[in-house]
């Protein structure tokens, strides 16, 4: 079972995205609602993959981004962006990437969302 961390100060964001992710039954889904501590949970989960929103409270996410991938063990670690600041209309057709991570927008949809999250996991 792959394990996924999802970084977001909205809990309801991220139980939603841990609900809907766990009941498909091929993932393990841990949350980190304070993005102070993302680097902490980061290392203790030790995921394949990261969700991470990008407009946080202290710190915006390509900080804790950047932190992730000075730690050896989660510099290769794939990260996937989530964000408010463009609506999914907006990304429709086009490579969306942030600092050369990919992103969706929220609110996510779980097909889109489970594409992404596959893509980097089974390459």
């Amino acid at each position: 079972m792959k394990r996924i961390l999802i970084i977001d100060d909205e809990a309801s964001i991220t139980r939603s995205v841990k609900l809907n992710l766990e009941a498909l039954g091929t993932y393990e889904v841990h949350q980190e609602n304070h993005p102070r501590d993302a680097v902490h949970t980061a290392c203790e989960v030790r995921p394949d993959l990261i969700l991470l929103d990008v407009m946080m409270p202290d710190t915006d996410g390509g900080e804790v981004a950047a932190r992730l991938q000075e730690i050896p063990a989660l510099k290769d670690t794939p990260i996937i962006f989530l964000t408010a600041i463009v609506s999914n209309a907006e990304t429709q057709g086009r490579e969306a990437s942030i600092g050369g991570h990919d992103f969706l927008a929220k609110p996510v949809d779980l097909a889109a969302l489970t594409e992404a999250i596959e893509s980097h996991l089974n390459p």
